[in-house]
């Protein structure tokens, strides 16, 4: 966060001690003092949240190709199958044929999924409750613990399917043609990086399928946070395997009008 801020990304600052360190201790533990960030997440993400969003992750992306750490994406394609094999056995109990849905998925990503497209810092958890508005203006962008290095189309990814459906599970095209152009307008999309999308978008679907899955079957007793539904992904990924080209996604080239 410290990084993206010093480079004009709108997100809660650490303050630095005196001797300019972000993190300290307190009580014998590590610290940090964050600053409060003003705005509120959308509800109901409209036209100009998902252009403003797009915008943003496309900023976020450009600030981080200089930041000097690295940290693998625990949750990219090599780790979706010992999620799977924690929820393979009773995957069918949450809905019938699930588990044979889910491993015939699996196969395909696992056999196609690309390497050698630009990598860099993501995000990879930038839902709407993970972006502040003030108004239909953009505030800034929080929550940063999946913060990791993985391919950068595979963030937009990740955000078609948060931002650009529907309470009845719709997919809205207008919405994600400005999510694609808010994000084009500020770092171009490569040839292959479009045309990986649709796949990427698959994988990032199946992503969060698994990892609700596997809480929605381990919520223990008398838990106090509701899991998330896991066949929301479902159906978004079902969506996704239908998609053949960014047209799909109702633009012809991010950052152009279509």
């Amino acid at each position: 966060m410290a990084h993206l801020a010093e480079r004009g990304v709108s997100c809660p600052q650490p303050a630095r001690d005196r001797e300019g360190e972000v993190f300290s201790r307190l009580a014998g533990r590590p610290a940090a003092i964050i600053n409060f960030l003003e705005g509120v997440w959308p509800r109901r993400p409209n036209v100009a949240h998902c252009a403003g969003v797009g915008a943003a992750l496309a900023r976020m992306h450009l600030a981080g190709h200089d930041f000097p750490l690295f940290r693998k994406n625990p949750l990219s394609v090599a780790g979706w199958r010992p999620l799977f094999d924690l929820s393979a056995a009773r995957a069918d109990s949450v809905q019938a044929g699930l588990a044979d849905f889910i491993a015939r998925e699996l196969d395909y990503l696992e056999a196609n999924w690309p390497t050698d497209l630009p990598e860099g810092v993501i995000h990879a958890d930038l839902f709407p409750d993970n972006v502040f508005f003030l108004g239909d203006r953009l505030s800034g962008l929080i929550d940063f613990p999946f913060a990791c290095n993985d391919i950068l189309a595979y963030d937009v990814a990740i955000c078609l399917n948060a931002w650009c459906f529907e309470p009845d599970h719709a997919f809205n095209v207008t919405k994600a043609r400005a999510l694609l152009n808010g994000y084009g307008r500020e770092r171009a999309l490569s040839e292959a990086e479009q045309a990986a999308l649709p796949l990427l978008a698959r994988g990032a679907a199946l992503r969060f399928l698994l990892t609700r899955l596997v809480d929605f079957l381990n919520v223990p007793n008398g838990a106090l946070v509701k899991p998330k539904d896991p066949l929301e992904y479902v159906r978004k990924l079902r969506f996704q395997q239908g998609v053949k080209t960014l047209r799909d996604y109702g633009v012809t080239q991010p950052g152009c009008v279509a």
